[in-house]
């Protein structure tokens, strides 16, 4: 199955069954989300994976009650860093230099001007930053598990200071921004799944410059 077929037969399930997914699969998923770009390769978020259905039950209500939460057999919390800081950033390119067998000083130069950049800015402004990172993640997500046939709902509503205190992201110095759970389509009970996709038609979608 090509991408292009694979995003044509996924939706934002409504109901799952609570079938799981196979742990072969979501490990790929998960995989993805680890080989997805970021800038300057700094991945500024953390994937929370759940399977603990306790855990799940308690969250419900903070995702104003969305069923899947519970009905999915993993559910996927991106959670960005509130901000960038130098150590961070000098640990990052330490580790990229080290398994490319470069001398740590092999990147100097664009460590000190990224530096510049980046710790310059508000925390708001790095924050910001660093979440959309995760919805690049978020997007590979999507589209590994659309390939791997595993039904999945991108969800931006839930109350994430909530979510950041009952999972302690706070102590970690990270803020819930998504949820992605995963699971099984219960095809009986979901009113979205045989309406047809729709999309802003491409001669309106796309803007070209020849």
């Amino acid at each position: 199955m090509s991408l292009i077929e694979a995003l044509n037969w996924r939706y934002a399930v409504k109901k799952m069954n609570g079938e799981p997914a196979q742990q072969e699969k979501v490990d790929q998923i998960i995989e993805a989300i680890h080989l997805a770009p970021t800038s300057s390769g700094l991945q500024p978020f953390r994937l929370i994976v759940i399977t603990d259905q306790a855990l799940k039950e308690k969250i419900t209500p903070i995702a104003f009650n969305q069923s899947q939460i519970t009905d999915s057999s993993h559910l996927l919390v991106f959670a960005a860093f509130e901000n960038y800081t130098e150590e961070g950033i000098d640990e990052t390119f330490s580790r990229m230099n080290a398994e490319r067998g470069l001398p740590d000083s092999a990147t100097d130069a664009y460590k000190a001007q990224l530096k510049g950049m980046v710790l310059s800015r508000t925390a708001e402004e790095n924050f910001n930053h660093a979440t959309h990172q995760a919805y690049i993640g978020l997007g590979a997500a999507i589209a590994q598990a659309a390939l791997l046939k595993v039904d999945s709902t991108p969800m931006e509503g839930f109350n994430g200071p909530e979510l950041d205190k009952l999972l302690g992201l706070n102590e970690k110095g990270l803020k819930s921004v998504v949820l992605l759970p995963l699971g099984n389509r219960d095809e009986a009970n979901d009113w979205l799944v045989n309406l047809k996709k729709v999309r802003t038609p491409m001669d309106k979608f796309l803007i070209e410059y020849k």
